[in-house]
């Protein structure tokens, strides 16, 4: 028998345990063993819950529980669930989780920490929800030398950019219709700022070179500038503005970062709309291939958590490679990184900025008012040196 407990019955808990209930049958087939939820940690209590005889308050209950082989976190946040974790794996106990940012400040010291006590400590739910990324990318892509990633990996700034596109609403409008549909927290800052993403594009490009990357060190532009001009612009352009994380090896040095950007219609991620996610990813032998699916939400994210679990039945007592170790990764400033621009100024400086900008399309978006163009590629730095002597810049977003 294998026993899980579930640290928080929350949006994910509530959704770990509703799927190995209802695919019982499916998960005992495929771990050759059966699986029970013996423990739901929550400090509250669910009567009329069906699982509310499964609900204690304290830790100690299940950790010393020499039952319990496997333990899903899904509490969020870094306190208690970094204690809570560091002692189920020091004891021999498997850990699976959904918590982002734990993941990407502790990863290291955590999987290091399961490894020298033959568990596991899982994460796949940490970064596309449902979309299965990280065990593609320790098993399938392992002959692969990836150096390019970008992705849509966060439902919330992926909703509000597609109402602000499809629905004509401002960035106001569409982050309170998120915030009505469960989709953003009545606090959105994380997802909005892009400190969400930042986390989840470090624990890739951690596994991508094995080393630890400090989401705290990745650029990050968030959606609050994004006006719904910019969406008219973007349309007269037959292009869409998504929030982007982007992961990119150039010569040996990594250039990580989030912000938005003008994807064109022939790409495959200008079709990614409302709360969906995707990642993609070039391989140099591979080629180019993308993850597609929900990137949140209650049963899909927590049907990624529950493969993890799977994962660690079938390797009770034995080590599934991970490698991530704590050496730090130098990031090479993301400003170095070239692209194009869209710019737009008002019509009064349109002579400042031809002559501050090589220009290689100007964009009409019915605004008399103002003047806007496409720049050639040039890196951040020098944007920034050319806005300066071009005067007034009302907007600029990046294109890919």
């Amino acid at each position: 028998m294998i026993n899980v407990a579930v640290l928080g019955y929350g949006t994910v808990g509530s959704g770990v345990v509703e799927v190995i209930e209802t695919n019982k049958k499916d998960i005992e087939r495929k771990i050759g063993a059966s699986i029970q939820v013996k423990y739901i940690l929550d400090l509250r209590d669910f009567p009329g819950d069906p699982y509310e005889d499964k609900v204690v308050h304290d830790y100690e209950e299940i950790v010393n529980d020499p039952e319990v082989s496997i333990i899903c976190e899904t509490m969020g946040g870094m306190e208690p669930a970094y204690a809570f974790t560091k002692k189920a794996l020091s004891k021999g106990i498997s850990v699976c989780t959904s918590n982002k940012e734990l993941v990407a400040a502790h990863g290291p010291e955590l999987i290091h920490l399961a490894q020298s006590n033959k568990c596991n400590y899982m994460f796949e739910a940490s970064v596309g929800g449902g979309i299965p990324i990280i065990r593609p990318m320790n098993s399938a892509l392992t002959a692969e030398h990836i150096d390019f990633m970008m992705g849509i990996l966060n439902g919330t700034t992926n909703y509000i950019l597609t109402r602000m596109d499809e629905d004509g609403a401002d960035f106001r409008d569409a982050l309170k219709e998120a915030q009505e549909l469960g989709y953003a927290e009545k606090d959105p800052t994380a997802d909005i700022e892009g400190y969400d993403i930042s986390r989840k594009i470090a624990i890739l490009s951690s596994l991508v070179c094995g080393h630890y990357v400090n989401y705290e060190d990745v650029y990050t532009e968030g959606i609050t500038k994004i006006t719904a001009d910019d969406i008219k612009y973007a349309k007269a352009m037959n292009r869409v503005i998504k929030l982007l994380a982007v992961s990119r090896e150039i010569k040996g040095k990594l250039f990580v970062m989030v912000a938005p950007f003008m994807v064109s219609r022939d790409h495959p991620l200008y079709m990614v709309k409302d709360s969906f996610n995707a990642i993609f990813i070039h391989g140099n032998t591979l080629d180019d291939t993308m993850y597609y699916g929900r990137g949140a939400g209650k049963l899909p994210t927590a049907s990624a958590v529950v493969a993890d679990v799977v994962d660690c039945a079938r390797h009770i007592g034995k080590c599934i490679t991970i490698l991530w170790d704590d050496e730090k990764v130098e990031l090479t400033d993301a400003n170095k990184l070239r692209s194009q621009y869209l710019v737009r100024v008002p019509a009064s400086e349109k002579a400042a900025a031809e002559s501050a900008f090589k220009i290689s399309e100007v964009v009409d978006a019915g605004f008399a008012n103002e003047f806007a163009f496409v720049t050639e590629e040039i890196d951040h730095d020098e944007y920034e040196e050319a806005a300066r002597k071009a005067g007034s810049v009302i907007s600029r977003i990046r294109l890919v």
